[in-house]
């Protein structure tokens, strides 16, 4: 089997700002879902069988507590953030399994889920479904890889490598230098992505690099500005690598069974009817009857 982990933050947002405004019949701004909810279904209906998304429930996470810059739910729109309980609780209706997370975020959910899957003997493949460059540290040979779903882009551990010019175990302290501003740290003065790529290539974690500059990769210019840019904000990379660096214990699932799409749930057509989507209901009943003749 192959385990489809889904990034339902990056999916509510990019549905939010790509299709139009949507009430239900309430009154409530549902677009977004509805995107999201007909997106999660068509790769049922191309075959997913085992499946799970996650979701910020809150923005604000334990790396706050850590760095009073981190990410906040400040500035984003009151219409997007009061769909996420939707969409969350229109999943579980739709009998997908979702990960909302509080303490966590959900690329540490995914993190974590990512791991357990991938540790199942009978899961072939793990996709992690979002281009979000956090979850490429995730990356496993072939058998964990990254499902850029909008580009139809796979990324295994090469993929990787070509795309940022370190492999996946040294995700975190590249962010850690060349900085996130998605998720609001800076990195290190003076590191650029070519610089990160080119030092970390060779020494793989912040600890392994020579503060003495003569013995890196002659072919790195600026070696000594970036050396002493380095070294004098040393307290913040280890920092910003924590904020960076996936946690792989968030609560998700005891068996890749649970993922297992098994149809929806009794309530689920009145959630269509409450976002005036009729065709999303019947979609999902041809789904679930093809799934059981298969």
């Amino acid at each position: 089997m192959d385990v489809y982990l889904i990034d339902g933050t990056y999916e509510l947002f990019r549905h939010f700002f790509a299709v139009p405004a949507s009430a239900d019949a309430n009154g409530q701004e549902i677009g977004a879902v509805r995107g999201v909810l007909n997106s999660v279904l068509s790769m049922i209906e191309g075959g997913a069988t085992h499946l799970g998304v996650a979701t910020d429930h809150v923005v604000e996470s334990f790396r706050n507590e850590l760095y009073a810059g981190y990410k906040t739910s400040e500035g984003v729109a009151p219409e997007l953030l009061s769909q996420f309980p939707i969409l969350e609780e229109a999943l579980q209706a739709m009998g997908v399994m979702v990960w909302p997370m509080v303490y966590f975020e959900a690329d540490d959910a995914l993190a974590s889920a990512a791991e357990k899957a991938a540790k199942d003997d009978r899961v072939r493949q793990v996709l992690i479904c979002t281009p979000d460059k956090d979850l490429a540290q995730c990356v496993a040979g072939s058998r964990v890889v990254q499902f850029d779903r909008r580009q139809n882009i796979v990324r295994n551990e090469s993929g990787v490598v070509e795309k940022f010019g370190v492999k996946p175990e040294s995700i975190p302290d590249y962010l850690a230098v060349v900085g996130d501003s998605a998720d609001g740290f800076p990195g290190v003065r003076g590191w650029g992505s070519k610089a990160a790529a080119s030092v970390l290539s060779r020494y793989s974690h912040l600890e392994n690099i020579p503060k003495d500059c003569r013995v890196w990769d002659p072919t790195i210019s600026r070696a000594r500005a970036l050396s002493e840019s380095l070294f004098a904000a040393w307290g913040d990379a280890l920092l910003f690598r924590t904020l960076a660096t996936l946690r792989r214990d968030a609560p998700v699932f005891e068996s890749v069974e649970e993922l297992r799409w098994k149809g929806p749930r009794e309530d689920f057509e009145k959630y269509c009817q409450r976002m005036k989507s009729p065709a999303l209901f019947a979609r999902t009943a041809t789904a679930i009857s093809k799934s059981l003749k298969g």
